[in-house]
């Protein structure tokens, strides 16, 4: 019996010490094949440029391909169920805006998943700013002329965002809340659609996270202000919303990718490296800031952090503004 006891431990401690020699095996290894990085938006929005901004660098640092894959659909939710439901090998990535980890859960009864918990955080990518912008034949181009036009036609003006409770449309319910102004708010299937319709005039105005931009210096539309508590570097002569004399008005999120949860700390830890490097390359900060958007390099566990804060302030302008999805 004794030696029986004293053999099953042995071989529970032996099964232990090859799983830990194994773990840095397995990083050292990844990845030996291709790499799907999904995007839970549809082609055309900041996810999805950001995505591609960042997939060829990591392509060539990896060795090994990375397929990028949209699966839009339900505010981010369709992409992130996928990705939190993939096998935990590293090899299903998720791309997303940070308000579907920290938004979703305060906007939909049920979901199929919990973001905070079912997914893990891998890196964060950028800071996404918000551009509060609008077709220049039909609203002033400053910012209380603008405010005022919403207020002297009430229910008459409409305003884009890539969704209900995307990080756009809760910009405008924090604009909203501070300004007393109110517009309808008209939502779509991403930022790529809801800008098509801008700049088509079937609405009026937005918080663009960037994809408007282009257009802002072609003169199609115009940029009232930004939507952080830092001035844009592709536009530093456009004031901020606080220093227009909304006080400490900021609606920026940050995008990043992330995992299945139960991935490998090795395989996290590798990405986050390899990722890091990326963002902190000049070459990704210039293509980025045409974006509008600014580097956000951070460890796995500040880009947790910041998820949490996130979702303690965006859920109480949800809560306020009583913004409901089902």
């Amino acid at each position: 019996m004794k030696h029986s006891f004293t053999r099953r431990v042995a071989l529970t401690l032996g099964a232990a010490l090859v799983a830990g020699a194994a773990a840095p095996a397995i990083a050292q290894n990844y990845p030996d094949k291709p790499v799907r990085l999904v995007v839970n938006f549809p082609p055309g929005g900041a996810a999805d440029r950001i995505a591609r901004l960042v997939a060829q660098p990591l392509q060539d640092a990896l060795g090994q391909t990375i397929i990028v894959e949209n699966k839009g659909g339900a505010n981010g939710n369709i992409g992130g169920d996928y990705v939190a439901k993939a096998a935990s090998d590293g090899y299903t990535l998720l791309m997303s805006s940070g308000s579907m980890v920290s938004v979703n859960p305060h906007l939909y009864s049920s979901m199929s998943y919990d973001p905070l918990k079912d997914l893990t955080p891998v890196a964060a990518v950028a800071k996404v700013m918000l551009y509060l912008v609008a077709r220049e034949d039909k609203m002033p181009s400053d910012l209380e002329g603008f405010l005022k036009k919403i207020k002297d036609n009430p229910g008459k003006l409409s305003y884009a965002s890539p969704g209900n409770g995307s990080s756009p449309h809760l910009g405008m319910a924090l604009l909203e809340q501070a300004t007393g102004v109110r517009g309808i708010h008209v939502p779509y299937r991403g930022a790529g659609p809801a800008l098509q319709d801008l700049l088509a005039g079937q609405v009026d105005y937005a918080f663009d996270p960037g994809v408007a931009l282009p257009h802002v210096k072609a003169g199609k539309l115009n940029l009232i202000a930004v939507g952080s508590m830092e001035r844009a570097a592709e536009f530093p002569n456009t004031p901020t919303l606080d220093e227009l004399g909304v006080k400490g008005f900021e609606a920026d999120t940050v995008f990043g990718i992330y995992a299945p949860a139960g991935t490998p700390q090795e395989i996290v830890t590798k990405l986050n490296t390899e990722i890091t490097k990326i963002v902190r390359s000049d070459n990704f900060k210039s293509q980025l800031a045409v974006m509008g958007g600014a580097p956000a390099p951070m460890t796995p566990d500040e880009f947790d952090q910041v998820a949490k804060r996130d979702s303690e302030r965006f859920g109480a302008v949800i809560r306020a503004q009583n913004i409901k999805v089902d």
